[in-house]
């Protein structure tokens, strides 16, 4: 069933009649619930028993379906393009609706054959399965087949309005598992029968230009797909596990265009810092923080705001995300050698102004780029460290000089992204006892303070939270710094040094936008790793 939380009959019940009041759909009783009935031709039994949407027949040319509060209205515009059809909806109370659901889960069960858009593909028998895998061509056809295809395009149209970066396809023993990343978090949709994987798995290796034969070995690729005019980038990857493989998808809007810097989040202080860096004629410019926490969307803004007729740019990336105008972007391929490393060499030799390597993973990288700083190059890079006061340590650990390090850099950013308070169902509330602790710590005081929190809606699939921002932690390198580089501090006593130089901690930012009411203390504690 659905992630919704269940509800005491008493307030259901309230709940249920306002909102039959809002929104003007009838309010049905277990009683008016018909005895029998049909379900619907091409409507996957599981997505209806997942979302608790119970088909209750066709009237006047509309599906009329019930369901329990607050409405899926993800699901339900999904129903409609299965059915092709109006859905008329009734509200009905949780309980009721869970027990006809598993009437006719029950009825279904005993039927010979399956039931909605899987019916066309038998794949129950062992036998069927072995020949299966066994054939080249038999896998390519089912893959190809026609449900496999209307399933699939239906998965990614409702990924992509649904805002998801990521569609993650998992095999458990007896269980296919369909996950979206949402803002940076995963949510579980609908999932189909087990037997569908396969061919799921193998249609989208197809549009990936990927062997749909190899099984045992981690692959990659890329597919393009058209929706209401947006294209869409797909990033396919594969690895095997122990019940078959794991496929994720990254999704990649080229419609929206790149972010201004002004919309990232930075605030008015660290904004003047970075855009005074950016457009220093050399040195070097490091972004750091952990996957997906948004660095090269930070990279790409800055680079868009310098790129003009009179800069050369050349990027080096693991992958290439979006294609920039006007700027000249190479993609690392490190099966024939092309690494960070050995395209920055080549690169050196383009007359490049800017150059941007999309990572420092080693000591060889790391010279090279710095080097390149000294010599008249402005370079941005990004490293995975979980602050900028560690960024140096890091460095050094590679074994980069200390001087080089201290003449090198100009800024060290360190970011994280929050998710946004929904503003269709946001509330303010006077902060729990908890809350009002740990902001005391932070020297802020909570007496008549109220703190901002969503409540789930159909806007932001019952969440809480829609979009994300950044929060931000910017190191200039000052004289007092460089000098505790040149000495090899540790990450902790360039933390002391930095903050004695006046530089805010990422916190400090985040709790700044929670009581600007643009994110909750909840979700600081989630991308920081602290308790509140």
């Amino acid at each position: 069933m659905s992630g919704q939380s269940d509800l005491a009959p008493a307030a259901e019940s309230r709940l249920l009649q306002q909102s039959a009041e809002l929104t003007g759909f009838p309010l049905l009783g277990a009683e008016a619930l018909p005895q029998a009935l049909t379900l619907p031709e091409d409507i996957p039994l599981p997505f209806l028993a997942q979302n608790r949407i119970l088909p209750l027949g066709m009237a006047n040319g509309a599906l009329r379906v019930a369901c329990p509060v607050p409405l899926d209205f993800v699901a339900l515009d999904a129903l409609r393009q299965f059915v092709g059809v109006p859905v008329k909806v009734l509200l009905a109370p949780r309980a009721d609706i869970d027990a006809r659901m598993a009437e006719v889960v029950r009825s279904e069960s005993q039927r010979s054959t399956p039931v909605g858009i899987f019916a066309e593909i038998d794949l129950n028998q062992d036998d069927e399965q072995a020949a299966l895998d066994d054939s080249l061509e038999a896998l390519r056809a089912i893959a190809e087949d026609a449900p496999v295809v209307r399933l699939v395009n239906t998965l990614i149209a409702r990924a992509a309005e649904a805002r998801a970066s990521d569609l993650h396809f998992e095999i458990f023993q007896g269980r296919f598992r369909i996950r979206f990343r949402i803002d940076g978090v995963l949510h579980d949709v609908e999932s189909p029968p087990l037997r569908m994987f396969l061919p799921v798995i193998s249609h989208l290796k197809l549009r990936a230009r990927m062997n749909i034969a190899e099984r045992r070995l981690p692959q990659d690729g890329r597919a393009k797909v058209l929706l209401h005019d947006r294209e869409i980038d797909m990033r396919v990857s594969t690895i095997p596990i122990v019940h078959g493989e794991s496929m994720v998808i990254r999704l990649l809007d080229q419609a929206p265009g790149l972010l201004q810097l002004e919309a990232l989040g930075v605030n008015e202080e660290g904004l003047k810092i970075f855009q005074g860096a950016i457009r220093q004629p050399h040195g070097m410019i490091l972004v750091t923080g952990p996957t997906g926490s948004g660095k090269t969307t930070t990279l790409y803004a800055a680079l868009s705001r310098i790129n003009n007729a009179r800069t050369k740019i050349i990027t080096i990336e693991d992958p290439v995300e979006y294609q920039l105008d006007g700027i000249n972007q190479m993609q690392v391929k490190p099966q024939i050698d092309l690494t960070f490393a050995n395209a920055l060499r080549s690169i050196v030799r383009q007359d490049p102004d800017v150059i941007m390597v999309g990572e420092i993973r080693d000591r060889e990288t790391a010279e090279i780029a710095i080097q390149s700083s000294l010599t008249g190059h402005l370079v941005f890079s990004t490293l995975h460290t979980n602050d900028s006061f560690s960024a140096a340590h890091r460095l050094l650990e590679m074994g980069v000089e200390g001087y080089l390090i201290a003449s090198s850099i100009i800024v060290i950013v360190a970011q994280r992204l929050v998710r946004l308070v929904c503003p269709h169902c946001r509330v303010t509330e006077p902060p729990t006892a908890s809350e009002s602790y740990f902001l005391s710590l932070h020297g802020v005081g909570t007496k008549e303070l109220a703190l901002a929190h969503g409540t789930g809606c159909s806007h932001c699939t019952h969440t809480g939270y829609a979009g994300r921002t950044g929060i931000y932690e910017l190191l200039p390198m000052t004289a007092a710094l460089k000098e505790g580089v040149v000495r090899k501090l540790p990450a902790e006593g360039l933390r002391q040094v930095a903050l004695g130089e006046g530089v805010r901690p990422m916190q400090l930012d985040g709790i700044r936008k929670v009581l600007a009411g643009t994110t909750t203390l909840e979700e600081l504690a989630r991308v920081t790793r602290q308790e509140v």
